[in-house]
């Protein structure tokens, strides 16, 4: 499926669906620091909060992910 969002006021074209807030994961699987494989059940039980980034290696993306993880922090179960 397609939709259209928009980037800095033009139009994009994605596919697939985009969740809403607090809607419940697919299974999926993510690569940890150590590059080893992370499923989404490992962390049943707990909340989880995604941060989805495009690049590390950018100043943007590395200050929105310490901030993330600053705010992620402060929460309970994650």
């Amino acid at each position: 499926m397609s939709q259209t969002v928009h980037f800095q006021g033009n139009p994009v074209s994605v596919q697939g669906t985009i969740p809403q807030a607090g809607a419940k994961a697919q299974p999926f699987t993510l690569v940890a620091k150590d590059l080893s494989d992370v499923a989404l059940s490992q962390f049943a039980g707990s909340r989880k909060v995604l941060n989805i980034f495009p690049s590390i290696d950018t100043g943007v993306c590395a200050a929105s992910v310490r901030k993330f993880n600053q705010l992620a922090s402060e929460l309970d179960n994650t």
